[in-house]
């Protein structure tokens, strides 16, 4: 049973329903809502469900007495964007991380290694909606980014800061895609955070991105799905202590 206090005549949009459940301003956002599961049941105290619509599901409780949120929030940069909009223009969240898997664009990268977006590059036409006289660079906070990986030196974790691209294509056509982002340094890919830092940056408040590797898409070295959903122990237990901001 939780003692989180309730937050009567909170609003529920078209993907959110809390029914007076609290959301946190940090909310971690992990793309598939059974890990969202996963990490509320394994992480948190006092544990109380805000959202299931559409069977994306969410969650409040606490981590280390710090109220934390974490919410599925699909696949891709037009599904990530509408919950991140929601979470920040009508619940008030200030810090939105996503945490997930990306596929290491690097040979050199192992499974399990941690990426974290310093930027993101991306093929999305998600960012014209801006009408900038320009190209933006999609970027990550970097008050979050100093304390993650400040978190990671205290923890003794190797993370790997840089670029990752956010793809709107899982399957591409075009097989040399992926070589030329790495010509240039990428990491990895993903399909999200590029979205997020742009609505984030939009609103003004804080995002980031952490990524665990899943595969390499140069090497062929790959996780299993059951594991996609369950081993990312290291990179929660650096992306939680941002609950503490």
């Amino acid at each position: 049973m939780s003692e989180l206090p309730e937050r009567p005549g909170m609003p529920d949009t078209p993907h959110i329903n809390p029914q007076g459940a609290p959301i946190a301003r940090t909310v971690l956002l992990p793309g598939d809502p059974l890990r969202a599961k996963f990490i509320a049941d394994t992480y948190l105290d006092d544990v109380v469900q805000f959202n299931a619509v559409r069977n994306m599901l969410g969650f409040t409780g606490t981590w280390q007495g710090h109220e934390v949120s974490v919410m599925g929030s699909g696949m891709g940069i037009p599904s990530i964007s509408l919950y991140a909009h929601e979470l920040i223009h009508v619940y008030g969240a200030q810090r939105l991380v996503r945490v997930g898997s990306c596929g290491a664009m690097q040979p050199e990268l192992g499974l399990y290694e941690i990426i974290v977006a310093q930027g993101a590059c991306t093929d999305s036409r998600f960012l014209s909606q801006y009408n900038l006289p320009g190209t933006f660079a999609p970027i990550a906070s970097w008050r979050l980014l100093r304390a993650i990986t400040e978190e990671a030196a205290r923890q003794g974790t190797e993370v790997h800061v840089g670029n990752i691209l956010s793809s709107d294509i899982f399957y591409n056509a075009d097989d040399t895609a992926i070589s030329r982002w790495a010509r240039m340094g990428v990491l990895g890919v993903e399909m999200e955070s590029a979205g997020l830092y742009a609505v984030a940056a939009d609103a003004g408040v804080d995002s980031l991105g952490v990524f665990t590797v899943s595969d390499n898409i140069v090497t062929g070295a790959a996780t299993s799905a059951s594991e996609r959903e369950t081993a990312f122990t290291r990179m929660m237990e650096l992306a939680l202590p941002l609950a503490a901001l």
